[in-house]
């Protein structure tokens, strides 16, 4: 195995061993992409002052996040059909999260369900919820989430519609993969990841099949999931999910002054400026771009966090001296998933506190919890 020094070392690995379709949907956005990629580049145009001679020993990149302690400014963001990237894939990256000491979220449309990773862990995880159409379902979603113990549910706003995501679509998404003889030519030669599924009975959206009255099968749920997502979700939704939930309520997919300025007065605890990895509206801004109008829209009046496009320490950095809070981070945890299982999502963690840390010292920095605009270049 060749060493592992950074995440784009992690992807690699992870497109050699996990199934084209599933790969794909990890590194695809939607249209033509543009926004999916300038999530990352976006980062690339913020320069950083570098300090010398300054005490930088004794650093520590600590915080909190929604007054959780976290061992860096980060949380594993809300992936669906994790459990097709690795065998169990919820389960071990929340394993993970927790012996790193980041919040793991779990999704509504993940492969393990909220039971699985709640009986497999030993410290409360979040849950994101999409709003579907059926309200009985929701509500008792949440119910479920709270006997759980969850210590957080992420709203995440920006799904009342799919985007047009052509890779998904050529490539017939599904999960599980249908047995096509394409599909199966294509796991043939992805031994480790198929030998993980044979060995796991974790295929499916747990957190739907059984859960529904009209979804018994993998067959019912495609026609469920179809008409499920609600173009009429609204404000007032939001008002009723949180007093349904009674916890901290975290808002996911604010990419607009206006939206943050709403998400304060609909009583959220925290908002994450995000665009769903540009696989919703692609010519939307990127996330870190995105980003200031939001902070000098809201203040200090809520905490707001950045996700999207993180693939560096640095890039971490950047968004705290941007303003954000705390950051989000997907496909970086889903490439260390894929490659490694439950030590490459470590790994993944690891790799992100060490370049965090070295990027601050550069800086002239000790403790991440000064990181502010004062570390920007300008010209």
């Amino acid at each position: 195995m060749s060493v592992i020094t950074c995440i784009e070392d992690l992807h690699t690995q992870f497109t050699q061993r996990v199934p084209r379709m599933f790969a794909d949907y990890t590194d695809s956005g939607s249209w033509t992409e543009t926004t999916y990629r300038e999530n990352t580049t976006a980062f690339e145009k913020i320069k950083l002052r570098q300090r010398v001679l300054v005490d930088i020993s004794d650093r520590s990149v600590k915080t909190k996040m929604l007054g959780q302690e976290v061992a860096i400014p980060v949380a594993l963001s809300p992936v669906g059909s994790t459990g097709m990237q690795h065998a169990d894939g919820e389960i071990l990256a929340a394993r993970a999260a927790e012996k790193f000491g980041v919040p793991y979220c779990l999704s509504t449309m993940s492969v393990c369900s909220i039971e699985d990773v709640a009986e497999n862990t030993e410290k409360p995880f979040w849950f994101q919820l999409y709003v579907m159409r059926d309200r009985k379902f929701i509500e008792r979603l949440i119910d479920r989430a709270k006997a759980a113990n969850c210590s957080a549910l992420v709203l995440t706003v920006d799904l009342q519609v799919v985007g047009q995501r052509h890779k998904d679509w050529k490539n017939g998404l599904s999960t599980p993969p249908k047995p096509t003889i394409k599909n199966l030519l294509n796991i043939a030669t992805k031994p480790h990841w198929a030998l993980g599924m044979l060995g796991t009975k974790r295929r499916t959206f747990g957190n739907v099949v059984g859960h529904v009255d009209a979804v018994k099968d993998i067959a019912e749920l495609s026609k469920w999931a179809v008409t499920q997502y609600d173009p009429t979700l609204n404000w007032d939704d939001v008002k009723w999910i949180k007093e349904r939930w009674g916890g901290k309520l975290i808002i996911k997919g604010i990419m607009d002054p206006e939206d943050a300025r709403l998400a304060v007065e609909s009583g959220a605890d925290a908002l994450i400026v995000s665009n769903h990895g540009g696989r919703q509206l692609d010519g939307a801004p990127a996330t870190i771009d995105a980003l200031p109008a939001i902070i000098q829209a809201v203040g200090t009046e809520i905490e707001v966090w950045m996700d999207g496009g993180i693939r560096t320490g640095q890039d971490i950095i950047k968004a705290l001296a941007m303003g954000a809070k705390g950051t989000m981070i997907g496909r970086a945890y889903i490439y260390g998933l894929g490659a490694m299982g439950e030590a490459g999502v470590k790994k993944t963690l690891a790799i992100l506190r060490n370049e965090l840390d070295l990027t601050m010292a550069f800086c002239g920095l000790r403790d991440v919890n000064n990181v502010d605009h004062n570390i920007l270049w300008k010209k």
